[in-house]
């Protein structure tokens, strides 16, 4: 009997022991802050340090938590850590700083890196996959956590080598090969991590909040931690989790086991609880849920639920004040679209009333206009009848004179020179007349109708074709001109002023200019430049000296004047020469005005 205790008792020692070494747990823990080449950061080695105390607190066999490495201490601590794996059924590397995605692979970035350009990662920088290696012999479970998924400021000075190469923002997405492997980024693939405001990172803050629950299933676990940042990011930065696991839970720290026997009834009776508590969901329930059962891996998770409840009563307050916010903006815009359309309304009605008044204005204005051209046309109508009595009774009193015998001829002429109903028989010289009044009338015409149809008179009536549109015969008056000028009410060609005078309705005004202006080539007023100062006379010294200069100078040879003739014939003496005479002795002699010796041209 006491043999078979023996065995009993070494079979329970020898099944602990192999229990512990399948349990033991490795961690390497990395925090880089304190770049060289691009701004420091400001959580890393903090964040490092808080999730390395959670391992630890953990009960992890091997804790190595490591600050700012450089890149050859970085693969120094990476080969170690890939050491001490071999013999680990659990590996975790958590890593933060800086990370960056080309072409699709994800690069941790050591403090002394400089990646000039984009092919300088494959030197300074160690992939993913590197890290991926280091935790590939442990044997339950391989855990790689990033959070450095970071606005990146070395993507934005970096040079490319190909055009084409993309650099992207935060990590790639990635798909581990081996099996029961989990990759958690601090950010979903694509998108950047927040640094938040505290000490430490939203995402460093959960996990170790999260992890360290005792049973509670990674998976679940990692749940818990998205659904934490996005609450205190404000929905901005969302966790992700690649790769898979098994079907069994695979905590960070095991669940303390159950005692044997009738002690295990109370963690059957708590799961009982906590799962009908599940049920009802509700938080006076899980109150006193929690008021039973004060700690545990249950109450762990009661607590969760509460949270839950209380964000999701969180975001329904929000969202109930959004609304409200809503609807009294809506009111809001209606009270002032209400307003506004009681001021365009108001201002309408004075629009309104300004466009009456600008039209009752602009009727008395036409209705003027119209008068004064009715009483031109009466005058011109009453000059034209004047005209044309006059003519008649001239004709009327050299009939008489010719004597009584001449009745019918008489009779005749004054019939034919009486104005008929529907055209009045005009001589060509009423006829001038007549337009050149016409014209006037209508503004083509500024000088007097004189009855002369001279060239004034054919540009006035060319005037009248240009603006009227017509095509009358401008070389003389005619009854069709007089006609279709009658036809217009009022003025046709335009009024123009003299140079000094400017239009003001259907006269011309002075233009009057204020001191110090006048009037230019373009009839307007134009200040009056300041007089220049008279030119300094020009120094008459220099000019002295150099006539003096001419006149002192020695005169320059001239010809003589005289002529030199011998049996070739006569030509002037050459310039610098004379004639000298020769007498019978050889001398010579200088020649006498008579020229009638013989005499020779010399030149000295």
């Amino acid at each position: 009997m006491g043999a078979f205790r023996w065995l009993l008792l070494f079979l329970l020692i020898s099944l602990t022991c192999g229990s512990a070494r399948a349990e033991r747990r490795v961690a390497l823990v990395i925090g880089n802050s304190s770049y060289k080449n691009v701004p420091k950061l400001a959580n890393p080695v903090n964040d490092a340090a808080l999730v390395g105390g959670m391992f630890k607190k953990a009960g992890f066999d091997s804790v190595e938590v490591r600050a700012d490495l450089s890149a050859p201490e970085m693969r120094k601590a990476l080969r170690e850590f890939g050491m001490r794996t071999r013999d680990a059924e659990m590996a975790v590397v958590y890593y933060a700083g800086h990370g960056i995605e080309i072409d699709g692979n994800n690069y941790l970035i050591p403090v002394d890196a400089v990646l000039e350009v984009d092919t300088d990662v494959y030197d300074e920088a160690f992939a993913l996959d590197r890290v991926l290696a280091s935790v590939e012999p442990a044997k339950q479970l391989r855990l790689v956590i990033l959070d450095a998924c970071r606005d990146n400021p070395f993507a934005k000075t970096m040079k490319r080598t190909v055009a084409a190469r993309a650099i992207g923002r935060g990590l790639a997405k990635v798909e581990p090969t081996s099996p029961n492997t989990m990759i958690a980024f601090a950010a979903k693939a694509g998108s950047t991590a927040s640094d938040g405001d505290s000490r430490n990172s939203p995402f460093a803050a959960s996990l170790v909040d999260r992890l360290p629950t005792p049973g509670l299933d990674l998976r679940k676990a990692f749940g818990f931690v998205r659904d934490d940042v996005l609450k205190n990011t404000g929905h901005r930065q969302e966790p992700y989790v690649y790769g898979s696991l098994g079907g069994n839970d695979v905590p960070l720290i095991p669940a303390k086991p159950a005692a044997a026997g009738p002690q295990a009834s109370p963690d059957e009776s708590i799961r009982r609880d906590y799962e009908l508590a599940l049920q009802i969901g509700t938080r006076e329930v899980w109150t006193a849920f929690l008021a039973k059962y004060t700690d545990g891996f249950y109450a762990s998770l009661a607590q969760g639920q509460l949270k839950r409840i209380a964000a999701e009563e969180t975001r329904l307050a929000a969202a109930e004040k959004a609304r409200q916010a809503e609807h009294e903006k809506a009111r809001l815009a209606a009270e002032q679209a209400k307003a506004a359309e009681q001021q365009k309304a108001a201002a309408a009605v004075k629009a309104a009333e300004d466009a009456r008044l600008a039209a009752e204005k602009a009727k008395q204005v036409e209705d003027a206009k119209a008068a004064a051209t009715e009483q031109r046309r009466k005058d011109a109508e009453a000059a034209a009848a004047k005209v044309i009595a006059e003519k008649q009774a001239a004709e009327r009193q050299a009939a008489e004179t010719q004597g009584a015998d001449k009745p019918a001829a008489t009779n005749q002429t004054v019939a034919a020179l009486a104005p008929a109903p529907t055209q009045p028989a005009l001589s060509p010289q009423d006829i001038t007349k007549l337009t050149q009044l016409e014209l006037r009338r209508v503004g083509c015409q500024s000088a007097a109708a004189t009855g002369d149809w001279n060239a004034t008179a054919q540009r006035s009536l060319s005037t009248f074709n240009k603006y009227a549109g017509t095509k009358l015969d401008a070389k003389m008056a005619s009854l069709e001109a007089l006609d279709a000028i009658k036809a217009k009410p009022g003025r046709v060609c335009p009024l123009v002023c003299e140079r000094g005078f400017k239009t003001d309705g259907d006269q011309c005004t002075k233009i009057t200019c204020r001191t110090g202006f006048r009037i230019n080539d373009d009839n307007e007023c134009e200040k009056i430049p300041d007089r220049k100062p008279a030119t300094a006379r020009e120094d008459s010294k220099p000019r002295d000296e150099q006539r003096k200069q001419v006149e002192s100078a020695p005169s320059q040879p001239q010809a003589s004047g005289q002529i030199l003739c011998n049996q070739a014939g006569c030509r002037p003496v050459r310039s610098g020469c004379r004639l000298l005479a020769t007498n019978n002795n050889g001398k010579h002699a200088a020649l006498n005005s008579g020229g009638a010796v013989p005499s020779i041209e010399v030149c000295d």
